[in-house]
Formats: structure tokens, C-alpha cells, sequence
């Protein structure tokens, strides 16, 4: 089977470019002396996250309990779960502890500690938690100078069934920023916040064995980590159309594609249309702010050139792109296969089950992506 026998639509993953940004990111990361803990939300796979920890510790970063029970049903057993927790997940929490698997929570409300302590010590276990903070994504996460950023780790360093586990945030607002300059401030507004609050912390009599921080836009912006003692980047093992328009990366550092077929095309109009829609692409519009013609990916022939083409809009199995140019147009017959490099790769690995591993020009493999929450 190859890529034009491959039943379409389905991702495609460049293994070569794959292992080139993992080298890139442990380089990083060590000449920083941090360590690095990967989000595996990206890829929900265990190749993958293989790779991503060859050489260390194999810890994770999980944003589901799925892929923890994927990942620890593969020898992985030591995550970080970065979303809230709320009590309907705390057995599942506790199961994991029982079964000898390292699995931090994190909470920025102050009724949490008591209510996982309490669970905990019903259990006959002891957590570990960590403190959410904002560094100014407002997404989650309590802001460094409320009281509750100093009353949260003093309720759980009291807990005798919970752990204080340190401080965690993720500059998601970086996504946003316009410039490199701007980045760089938000990468290091993200470091010198977590290290005042780990200061306070301190001065408090609170240890703070761990300050981590998060994205891949900030940590490949960075200028320091000094003091910070853990990352989690994730979105940097495939990379996509977004981060290379945010500056993060090349577009030929990018190594997920979906392959599509054109189904119909619409000579008056100059339109295509892909069987690659909204199920298979996502509707992540991407970096509209720095490029409002971004739509929902760009597509490319398939050996992965640029065609200059942009997939337009999409319904549930349609992607539409407008091909201007004449010859490009009358190349893209019904049938013809493209590849479409997405905006926001995370989204749409998610939508799939299978990466299907190019090495070179050859498919070597299928790796499974484990779904569900």
C-alpha cells in the first residue's frame, strides 16, 4: 500500500521530520537543565511518546484519563493530569495510586483539597496535587497575587493524604501574539511569574518541590529557564500550519499531513472539493490573527509540496478549496491525491485513529491513537 492506495481521508505521519523535532526539543530542554515532561494530548500515541522520551525519565503530561490508562497499560507511570480534577474523577485518581502509577492532579479551587484529601485517606492513599496557576491565559488557573494562590498549597501541604506537589501553568495566550518580540515577553512573563510565586511559597514555609511550566510557543521563544524545573511542550513533536505561521517552527519542520482525494472540481468557480471536512481537519481556524487567509490548512501535492492552494471552508466530510491558478487547477483531477497540512495538528490527530508512518517516500507502519476521555 502507498499513498495513492491508501483509503482517504487518513493522517500521515513523516516519522524522519518527527524524530528530528524530538531531537530538537531534548536539546533544548537540556541545555537549559530542565526536565522534560511531554504532552501526549498531541499524538495519543505510544510510539510517539516513545520517542518523545527516549534517553529519560518517561514522564508524561496527560490531558485524559484515557490516555493515562492507554499509556500505563505500555509501561508509562508517571504522569501529571493537567485539567482541573473535580470529584466524579477522583476513584478513577485513586485506582491509579493503588496500581503503583504516579498520577499528580492538578486544582485551582479551594474545595477541592479537602473534599481529594478526604477520598484519599478513605482510600488509604496519599496524592499529589499541584497548584493551577494563570500567567495570564485566563483559561484556568488561580492568578499569583489573589490570596488563594497562597491558601490553596497551605490547605493541601496540611492535608495528611495529599502531597503539595509544586506550582503548573501554560502560557496558552501565546498562541496569540503577533511577533517574535511579543512571544519572547509572554515566554518570560510565564517563567518570572512562576518563580515569584514559588519565592512567596517559600517565604511561607511552603516547599515547592516542582515549578512547570508549559507550550510550545513559549518554550521555543524562550531566552532562560532558569528556576523552572520541568516543561511540557507537546504541540512541538508534529508541529502544523499554525506554528510555522506563529514562527515556532519551519513549514518543513512539520510532520502531519492528512491525505485526501479531490472528489469533485468546479471549472466556473475554480473550486475543488476535498474529502477531508470538518471530521478530519478540525475547525481550529488557525493563526487568523497573523494570517486571515489561513483557512483550514494548506494543501499540498503528495510528495509535500506547496500547491499555493488553502482549504477554504469546510462542512462535515467536505473541505473546499479555490485553486486560481490554471495550471494547478487543471492538475487536480477527480481522484487526484493531496495532502492537507492542518492548523492545529493536536485537533486533528484527534479526529483519527491511525497514524500511518512515512519513512522517506515508503509506509512503513500504522501506529494507533488512543481516543476517549
Amino acid at each position: 500500500m502507498d499513498l495513492q492506495t491508501l483509503k482517504t481521508p487518513c493522517l500521515i505521519l513523516d516519522v524522519e521530520r518527527l524524530k528530528r523535532n524530538a531531537a530538537r526539543m531534548n536539546a533544548l530542554v537540556s541545555s537549559n537543565g530542565v526536565r522534560l515532561r511531554p504532552h501526549v494530548k498531541t499524538h495519543k500515541c505510544v510510539e510517539v511518546a516513545r520517542i518523545q522520551t527516549a534517553g529519560h525519565s518517561g514522564e508524561v503530561t496527560v490531558s485524559t484519563l484515557a490516555e493515562a490508562r492507554a499509556f500505563a497499560a505500555h509501561g508509562f507511570s508517571d504522569f501529571i493530569y493537567a485539567v482541573p480534577i473535580e470529584p466524579g474523577k477522583f476513584a478513577e485518581v485513586i485506582d491509579f495510586v493503588k496500581r503503583d502509577i504516579k498520577l499528580a492532579c492538578i486544582t485551582d479551587d479551594p474545595e477541592i483539597p479537602s473534599q481529594l484529601n478526604d477520598a484519599a485517606r478513605r482510600a488509604g492513599v496519599k496524592l499529589d496535587l499541584f497548584l493551577k496557576v494563570d500567567c495570564g491565559y485566563h483559561r484556568c488557573g488561580v492568578e499569583p497575587h489573589t490570596k488563594e494562590a497562597l491558601e490553596i498549597p497551605h490547605r493541601i501541604a496540611a492535608a495528611a493524604n495529599l502531597h503539595f506537589a509544586g506550582i503548573l501553568t501554560h502560557a496558552g495566550h501565546s498562541y496569540h501574539c503577533r511577533s517574535k518580540a511579543e512571544l519572547a515577553a509572554v515566554a518570560a512573563k510565564e517563567r518570572d511569574v512562576m518563580k515569584a510565586l514559588a519565592a512567596q511559597l517559600r517565604e511561607a514555609g511552603i516547599e515547592v518541590p516542582t515549578i512547570s511550566i508549559g507550550s510550545t510557543p513559549s518554550i521555543t521563544a524562550v531566552d532562560h529557564l532558569d528556576g523552572i524545573d520541568e516543561v511540557r511542550p507537546g504541540n512541538y513533536i508534529f508541529f502544523d500550519a499554525f506554528q510555522a505561521t506563529l514562527g515556532s517552527c519551519r513549514f518543513d519542520d512539520c510532520a502531519l499531513t492528512v491525505l485526501a482525494a479531490v472528489t469533485h472540481r468546479d471549472a466556473q468557480r475554480r473550486k475543488i472539493i476535498l474529502d477531508a471536512g470538518a471530521i478530519a481537519l478540525s475547525k481550529d481556524r488557525g493563526a487568523v490573527e497573523l494570517d486571515a487567509n489561513c483557512g483550514y490548512g494548506r494543501v499540498l501535492d503528495v510528495a509535500g509540496n506547496e500547491l499555493g492552494v488553502r482549504v477554504n471552508s469546510l462542512s462535515q466530510e467536505h473541505g473546499a478549496c479555490i485553486v486560481d491558478d490554471e495550471t494547478t487547477f487543471d492538475k487536480l483531477k477527480v481522484g487526484t491525491r493531496v495532502r492537507a497540512l492542518a492548523n492545529h495538528s493536536c485537533l486533528t490527530a484527534a479526529q483519527h485513529s491511525h497514524f500511518h508512518i512515512l519513512e522517506g517516500e515508503r509506509l512503513v507502519d500504522r501506529w494507533q491513537i488512543h481516543q476517549g476521555w
